[in-house]
């Protein structure tokens, strides 16, 4: 759910393929996304999930599968 969700987010705002989109991508290198698109992306995240996101973590995530992790812990809280 949450790999989908993140999927969704990075296809509409960097214009993506979805297939471009795996839990080995890295925001910045295959996917072109900097620090504001990356907070786009998980401040839809933080909509769908009702999650708290701390804005000094997002700095440290490069790859999907990271996002994703973050994701679950914070549903978790």
């Amino acid at each position: 759910m949450e790999f989908e969700v993140l999927r969704d987010s990075l296809v509409k705002i960097l214009g993506v393929a979805p297939d471009e989109v795996t839990m080995q991508s890295t925001f910045a290198k295959d996917l072109g996304a900097d620090s504001l698109d990356l907070y786009q992306v998980l401040l839809n995240a933080k909509e769908v999930f009702d999650l708290e996101i701390d804005t000094e973590k997002l700095r440290s995530l490069q790859t999907v599968s990271e996002a994703v992790t973050y994701m679950k812990e914070m549903k978790r809280k």
